[in-house]
């Protein structure tokens, strides 16, 4: 019988694609059979669950082919072991290998703290997203040996720091004595700044050099201009690669894209696997509803499921708002769940079907800041004309799915100096209050007229 199910997933292999098959076909095991039931055996809960889900029909499909009779399916973990890693880590909360002592600092050590839901077993896998999924997972259990970076590409809100981080749980779950250091890349940098203002420099290299086997690292685009930070986190990647660590970079704009980085930084963050994240379709987005009201408890009725997904179609974190504002709502008025209900939580967030277009925005920007369209797409320099055409490109990049070589094209520029605008124009919301109250009311301009 464990020849003919070889021979089944051989059938599987040409029906998939091959980064799937190796991923979720390859390591099953054949385990029994009884007189309607076929028994496999996972190496994970993950494995399992995503079997179950994905690829039962498909190997049920091929047995009746093969031997003309309809089997039910049953997959066992193969150590026996049937913990989801959020039961695990539970587990491992419980039942702490060394209790830590009192710490006066808020941060710790390994940089930021993990979300409790961001696991594997709580991300939906869909078409947008399998091969990030996959390459992540196959990360998190060592199954590719000889990649050791891995670099998760998307938009804002679409994932990319969920499996980041599941990456982190499942680590720690599985491997608690390895040390997991996950931060942004502002972290870093101002880690680094501080150390080098107390003249601790080497302590810092020492820390991730010395003291850490897998580094997640998110939004690395924020590095561009940083010369001494893409500096010590070349090299620090470099010792750890040699090393055989594990590293995982997230990003908005792929290596290429990102401008006034090293040649050196540039080419290590290319060297590993490049996944992209897309945005999810209707069908996935209803799936994510559906998951996260059940983790939450809510009773979200089919017809509220499939209205919030069809017009929250932003990203995931948009999805996410939704469904907390709808429940919100309703606990706080006492109403049921309803689409009237929904209707009016809708109408604060998501973005009405009327576009914005690149056009739009130059004539608002220009006329608020008193230039004209021929100065806005003008060689010049100066800061009255500069600065809104950086505002300009900030929310093109925002309000529209335009490429960034074509926004470039817009304002006469390159793709490289859009994405340097938005970089910019992120930093100073944070440190400007002025500045950033001059963005939300374009902002708000904008969004109130595609009502």
């Amino acid at each position: 019988m464990e020849a003919l199910f070889e021979k089944i997933k051989a059938a599987c292999k040409k029906r998939l694609p091959a980064h799937s098959y190796q991923m979720w076909i390859e390591p099953i095991r054949y385990s029994n059979m009884d007189s309607n039931r076929i028994i496999l055996r996972a190496p994970n809960f993950y494995l399992k669950k995503r079997l179950q889900g994905q690829y039962a029909d498909l190997i049920l499909s091929e047995f009746k082919n093969m031997t003309g009779n309809a089997y039910t399916l049953q997959v066992e973990i193969q150590d026996g072991k049937e913990k989801s890693a959020l039961e695990q880590t539970s587990l491992l909360l419980k039942n702490p290998i060394q209790l830590g002592l009192p710490d006066i600092q808020i941060r710790p050590h390994c940089g930021r703290l993990l979300r409790r839901d961001f696991t594997f077993d709580q991300f939906v896998v869909s078409g947008n997203n399998d091969f990030a999924f996959s390459a992540a997972l196959a990360h998190a259990t060592r199954k590719q040996t000889d990649q050791h970076t891995l670099m998760l590409l998307s938009q804002t809100g679409m994932g990319k720091s969920h499996l980041s981080q599941a990456v982190g749980h499942h680590i720690l779950t599985e491997r608690p004595e390895e040390r997991v250091f996950y931060m942004t890349a502002e972290d870093f940098t101002n880690e680094m700044v501080q150390s080098l203002k107390q003249g601790n420099i080497d302590q810092f290299k020492k820390k991730y050099r010395d003291q850490c086997d897998i580094l997640l690292v998110e939004d690395v685009h924020f590095l561009s201009g940083k010369t001494r930070t893409q500096d010590e986190l070349s090299a620090t990647l470099d010792y750890l690669h040699d090393s055989g660590k594990k590293i995982i970079f997230s990003s908005c704009y792929a290596p290429v894209d990102i401008p006034k980085i090293s040649d050196q930084l540039r080419s290590r963050l290319s060297s590993g696997l490049i996944t992209r994240i897309e945005s999810p379709s209707f069908r996935t987005r209803v799936r994510i509803l559906q998951k996260k009201a059940k983790a939450k408890g809510v009773n979200l009725p089919v017809e509220v499921c499939h209205y919030l997904a069809a017009e929250l179609s932003e990203d995931v974190r948009q999805l996410e708002s939704g469904l907390i504002g709808v429940t919100a709502k309703s606990s706080l008025l006492g109403k049921e769940i309803d689409l009237k209900l929904a209707e009016s939580v809708v109408r604060d967030i998501a973005h009405q079907r009327k576009s914005i277009t690149i056009d739009t925005i130059k004539e608002l920007v220009c006329t608020q800041y008193g230039i004209s369209a021929k100065d806005i797409s003008s060689k010049s320099r100066k800061q009255q004309i500069s600065r809104p055409r950086q505002i300009a490109m900030y929310l093109s990049r925002k309000y529209t799915d335009t490429p960034l070589q074509a926004i470039g094209q817009s304002y006469n520029r390159y793709h490289a100096t859009v994405l340097h605008a938005v970089n910019t124009v992120e930093l100073e919301i944070k440190g400007n209050t002025a500045f950033k109250q001059q963005v939300e009311h374009l902002s708000r301009i904008l969004e109130q007229e595609k009502l």
